[in-house]
C-alpha cells in the first residue's frame, strides 16, 4: 500500500507540475509564446504527451507492475480532473455562458455523457500505437520503397485551444480529440499508399467496397475490378508508378506534379 500511495502520490504532483508549465508558457513571453508553439506540434507535441500519459504507465509498471500502474493512472485522472476544476474557476465567466458538455449532460444525462467519454479514452494505447507505426516504420517504407514523406506537424498537432470560450472540461476532451483525429488521418494517408501499392484490387463484396471508398479512394479510382487478371493488375502498377517521383496512392493530387 505505501507503494501505491506513493507512486500515487508521485505522479499526481508530477502531472499537475507539467499541466502547470504547458498552461503558464503562453504568458512567458515571446520565447514562452515560440516555446509553446513547437509543443503543438510534432515532433514536440509527441514529447510532450509522451511525458504525461504513456511514459508515467511504463515507469509505474516498471516500479511495481499491476500495482504501479494502476496508481499512476489513478494519479492521472486526480491531475486531469483537478487541472479541469482550476481551469474552469480560472475562466468563471465562460462557465456561464454555453457549452458542449452542459447541452450533452443536458440531453442524454450526467453519467451517460461521461461513461461514454471515459470509453472512448481506452483507446488511447490503440492511437500510441498507431503513433509510434507512423515514426518508427512508416519512414522504412520511404528509405525501401520511396513512399512519399510527410510533414508529420502538418497532421499531428493541436489548436482548439485558441477556440474562444472552450474552457477546462470541454477544452480537455476536444485537444484529445484534435490529436486522435491527426493521428488517425495521417495514419489512414499512410495506409491509402500501402494498399494501393501492394493490392490494387478491388474487393468481391459490393458493399465493402462502398464502405471503403471514402477512406481508400482508389477503390473506384483505379483499382482493377476483382473478376480482372494479375496481367491487368501489373499494367496497372507500372501505369502508376511514375519514374524519379515518390510513390503514393493513386490519387493523391500532387502524385504528378511534386518530384521527390
Amino acid at each position: 500500500m505505501h507503494a501505491f500511495l506513493s507512486i500515487l502520490a508521485f505522479t499526481l504532483l508530477v502531472e499537475l507540475a507539467l499541466s502547470g508549465f504547458f498552461s503558464l508558457l503562453p504568458k512567458l513571453g515571446k520565447s514562452g509564446q515560440l516555446l509553446s508553439r513547437q509543443f503543438t506540434q510534432a515532433p514536440w507535441l509527441d514529447v510532450a504527451l509522451g511525458l504525461l500519459i504513456w511514459l508515467p504507465w511504463i515507469m509505474g509498471a516498471v516500479a511495481a507492475g499491476w500495482l504501479g500502474l494502476g496508481a499512476t493512472l489513478i494519479g492521472q485522472i486526480a491531475a486531469l480532473q483537478l487541472w479541469i476544476v482550476g481551469h474552469e474557476q480560472m475562466h468563471r465567466q465562460a462557465l456561464k455562458g454555453p457549452r458542449i458538455v452542459g447541452y450533452l449532460n443536458q440531453r442524454y444525462g450526467w453519467w451517460r455523457n461521461n461513461a461514454a467519454l471515459w470509453v472512448t479514452s481506452l483507446s488511447l494505447p490503440l492511437f500510441f500505437g498507431i503513433r509510434a507505426a507512423e515514426v518508427l516504420l512508416y519512414p522504412l517504407l520511404v528509405k525501401l520503397l520511396g513512399f512519399r514523406n510527410y510533414d508529420h506537424s502538418e497532421w499531428i498537432n493541436i489548436s482548439r485551444q485558441k477556440f474562444e470560450g472552450l474552457v477546462g472540461h470541454d477544452l480537455i476532451w476536444c485537444l484529445y480529440c484534435d490529436w486522435m483525429t491527426g493521428v488517425y488521418a495521417l495514419g489512414a494517408e499512410m495506409l491509402r499508399n500501402v494498399e494501393s501499392f501492394w493490392c490494387p484490387i478491388r474487393f468481391y463484396n459490393g458493399k465493402k467496397c462502398e464502405n471503403c471508398q471514402l477512406d481508400f479512394p482508389d477503390v473506384n479510382g483505379g483499382w482493377v475490378a476483382a473478376n480482372s487478371t494479375m496481367t491487368d493488375v501489373v499494367e496497372t502498377l507500372d501505369k502508376q508508378m511514375p519514374q524519379g517521383r515518390p510513390w503514393s496512392w493513386f490519387g493523391h493530387p500532387n502524385k504528378w506534379s511534386d518530384p521527390d
